[in-house]
């Protein structure tokens, strides 16, 4: 194809795919199939790859790009993102109205949900998105620019833009992404995150933008920080702007007078917020006039010009009617509290993890107890408390055996949890199973819950290595199994053989060990081999590992039962080398840098690291040999010999951009 016909189609195809996806995570609708979606894309995949120089920053493909990068440059904030006065009370909201109501005439009043996220700052030049940063302390922020392109629904370009723009919106993770967060962490043995906007804070602040991807964020634009070439008059009226130019902005905003027409706003959206598909802690009500705004002014910390007002938590009290104990896939002994059902944020609820021995012994936790419940983030059911005690009623203490196969449970050093050491426990058995073959992990296609749980009933499988040895027959007895069914995941199971060793890695359910963590491994090692002999020094090397993870690692491979299931998967035939060789950018090779001063952000370490990840070298002296001195504050001798020969001299920030 000729490069003039490449580049339209280029831009044809960019076009589509930016419409579709402003169709499915703005809109909530789609008028292609997820297949047709991803021909496009491949399409324009293979196009940019033959000609790499028709890729635009804007394209389609560069929402994940870039290298893991463990810090955020500081962002000074123009325009302060400040933060809202909290009212909460509807005598106080009609105060605030009420004030409002004196100083100015005609007030009109926007009234919208208050989103429970990450505020941040989001920066278009001549209609490209250029930056994204977080509030901060409202002055300063961090860019995390790379992290913020991977949310779908933020725009990589506007049209018809004006010369800037500034927005401001809040990032959120949905619900459902929450609980499928959760249910990971769970399964992997991990602390769970507690809510939605931890969640969603911790995935915004990824070191490498492929994972905060993974975590499926998303946002809503509530405000225009700056603008300049457009010019609005009311707040309502710069949102139905942004909602026009492709902006996913908050949702139900409504223009109100009265505090009895806010009131009743108050009243609908706290009805339905358990129906929001994101989290909400308030509704926040603006003067909606832009020029009123400047007259009622600010204090040095939120504008005069708004409240934010906070539903209070919805807790209810219940009777306690048991605490059964569940054994989860890494061993861990966990208390559940049963019950009388209460309904909650709009659901009903009668289960709620206790944590551990450590969480009951505080709270005084018993069975018969009346406890108070609530939902943490609108979403997971929690014990606040216990406020009175059945009679005769007994502190609850976690079994020293194992609840399921009877060995005596331990409590490592360190830990709160209490786990079950047994590697054959039959609990850990199905859970560690359904693990392998989920899609994170070797991806069985047909193999879930229903399905496992049937083969080890039967007795069919009692290791990941027996369910290469299943034959047909064997799946087609059981339930809702036929002919075809049996084949497809005869198919599958085959197919998983071949599948990249850090699925693998991840396969095996070591603790604290999940997908990132699985690559970065098999990036290092290359090969099950190496991993096998490799050292707790070796592993806590790596970027992002520390000494209780190079520990879990090191320990689970050093383990019997362990070493014999990764020779049998060896043997039936399942993949042990990493075909997918790190990529190497050695673009300092042959470079010797010298560090001196303080630097205003990097420890002297951490820039040594960073010269060294790029194949350069760094000494303490400076010589003719020099080709870099990178000086920070107080940079002494050093410094001056390097003038004196004539080397080139950098800053912090020119060192950084030489890595970009």
């Amino acid at each position: 194809m000729e490069k003039t016909t490449a580049e339209k189609r280029i831009a044809e195809l960019s076009e589509l795919i930016n419409k579709y996806t402003y169709q499915y995570y703005v809109l909530d609708e789609s008028e292609i199939s997820d297949y047709d979606f991803d021909m496009l894309m491949q399409e324009l995949k293979q196009l940019e790859a033959e000609f790499p120089e028709l890729v635009s920053p804007s394209s389609p493909t560069q929402r994940v790009g870039g290298i893991a990068d463990g810090k955020f440059e500081k962002v000074t904030h123009t325009v302060q993102m400040a933060s809202l006065q909290d009212v909460f009370s509807l005598e106080q909201v009609e105060s605030f109205i009420t004030k409002c109501h004196e100083e100015l005439e005609s007030t009109e009043f926007s009234v919208e949900p208050k989103i429970d996220g990450l505020s941040v700052s989001l920066e278009y030049k001549n209609g490209l998105l250029v930056r994204g940063s977080t509030r901060g302390d409202g002055f300063v922020g961090e860019d995390v620019t790379a992290n913020l392109r991977t949310i779908r629904s933020i725009p990589l370009e506007i049209k018809n833009a004006p010369e800037f723009l500034e927005v401001r919106g809040e990032v959120y993770m949905p619900k459902n992404s929450f609980l499928e967060l959760v249910e990971q962490q769970e399964l992997n043995g991990e602390q769970p995150a507690k809510n939605p906007r931890n969640a969603a804070s911790g995935a915004l602040r990824q070191k490498d933008p492929k994972i905060t991807a993974s975590r499926k964020l998303d946002i809503f634009i509530f405000n225009i920080q700056q603008c300049i070439g457009k010019d609005f008059s009311t707040h309502t009226e710069s949102l139905d702007y942004l909602k026009s130019v492709g902006f996913k902005t908050v949702p139900s905003y409504k223009k109100c007078t009265t505090a009895e027409e806010i009131t009743a706003e108050i009243e609908r959206i706290g009805n339905d917020r358990a129906n929001f598909a994101f989290d909400i802690d308030g509704v926040v009500m603006k003067v909606n006039n832009l020029a009123q705004r400047d007259i009622m002014g600010s204090t040095s910390k939120t504008p005069k010009w708004a409240v934010a007002y906070k539903y209070p938590p919805e807790e209810k009290e219940t009777v306690l009617l048991d605490i059964e104990v569940n054994v989860g896939r890494t061993g861990a002994i966990t208390p559940v509290a049963v019950f009388e059902p209460i309904f909650l944020a709009g659901t009903s609820v009668s289960r709620a993890v206790l944590h551990n021995q450590d969480f009951i012994d505080e709270k005084d936790i018993r069975v018969g107890d009346t406890i108070v419940v609530r939902k943490a983030g609108e979403i997971i059911p929690e014990v606040l408390r216990s406020v009175a005690h059945k009679n005769d009623s007994q502190p609850f203490r976690l079994p020293e055996k194992c609840p399921v196969c009877s060995t005596k449970s331990i409590r490592e050093n360190g830990e709160s949890v209490l786990r079950c050491p047994n590697p054959e426990c039959p609990a850990q058995l199905l859970k560690n199973l359904i693990h392998y073959a989920s899609k994170g992990a070797m991806n069985i296609d047909g193999l879930g819950d229903a399905n496992m749980s049937m083969l080890v009933d039967r007795k069919l499988v009692k290791s990941p290595a027996d369910l290469y040895s299943l034959k047909k027959e064997q799946i087609t007895v059981l339930d809702r199994m036929g002919e075809k069914s049996a084949e497809n995941l005869i198919q599958a199971i085959e197919k998983s053989k071949s599948a990249e060793l850090d699925r693998l890695v991840y396969a095996l359910g070591i603790r604290n060990i999940g997908q990132q963590a699985s690559k970065l491994l098999c990036e290092k090692f290359q090969s099950m081999d190496n991993l096998l002999s490799a050292t707790k020094e070796d592993v806590a090397s790596i970027d992002g590992f520390g000494d209780v993870m190079a520990d879990n690692f090191v320990n689970a491979l050093a383990e019997s039962h362990m070493r014999e299931l990764i020779e049998k998967l060896r043997q039936v035939g399942v993949n042990m080398e990493y075909s997918k060789k790190k990529s190497v950018d050695n673009r300092f090779a042959g470079l010797t840098f010298v560090l001196t001063g303080t630097l205003p952000t990097m420890k002297r370490d951490d820039a040594k690291k960073l010269i060294e990840s790029f194949g350069g070298k760094v000494s303490g002296s400076v010589s003719k040999k020099t080709n870099y001195v990178v000086a920070g504050e107080d940079a002494g001798s050093k410094l001056t010999k390097a003038q004196d020969l004539g080397i080139e001299i950098l800053s912090e920030d020119d060192l950084i951009n030489k890595t970009k």
